[in-house]
């Protein structure tokens, strides 16, 4: 009984583990437009453009442009530039100018501009659409 339970409890662990690695696809206005694949890399029309780090660090060509924290703050060159809230709300200055949904549907300004899949049910993964539309898009 004791090796079916640790046989068990091994399937989960690999099986969840292997959810939270699936790559996130960007859709805009239905088309493919961004991927984040699991090591982090950042494809936009899929060509790889820069990479998204496990602690928030976003880079392009190797080097650091910015970073979306655990708590959701953007910081551009090291300087707050907008936030993530754990509900999705996407604020620039203090302002709302979009949502990521839990179900993946991106709005800015109250209409729908496009979608993610594989996401956006907890905040680690708003956080890494966030990072992808505020430094890689022109969404923000």
């Amino acid at each position: 009984m004791k090796t079916l339970t640790a046989f068990l409890a091994a399937t989960a662990v690999l099986f969840c583990s292997g959810a939270a690695q699936a790559d996130i696809e960007i859709r805009k206005s239905g088309s493919s437009w961004a991927k984040v694949e699991s090591d982090g890399t950042v494809r936009i029309n899929g060509s790889s453009v820069g990479k998204i780090e496990s602690d928030g660090t976003v880079r392009k060509s190797g080097s650091s442009v910015g970073k979306v924290e655990s708590d959701g703050t953007i910081r551009k060159s090291g300087s707050s530039i907008g936030k993530i809230e754990s509900d999705g709300t996407l604020r620039k200055s203090g302002s709302s100018i979009g949502q990521i949904e839990s179900g993946g549907t991106i709005r800015k300004g109250g209409s729908s501009w496009g979608s993610a899949s594989n996401c956006c049910g907890d905040h680690g993964s708003k956080r890494t659409v966030a990072a992808v539309l505020v430094f890689f898009g022109d969404f923000f």
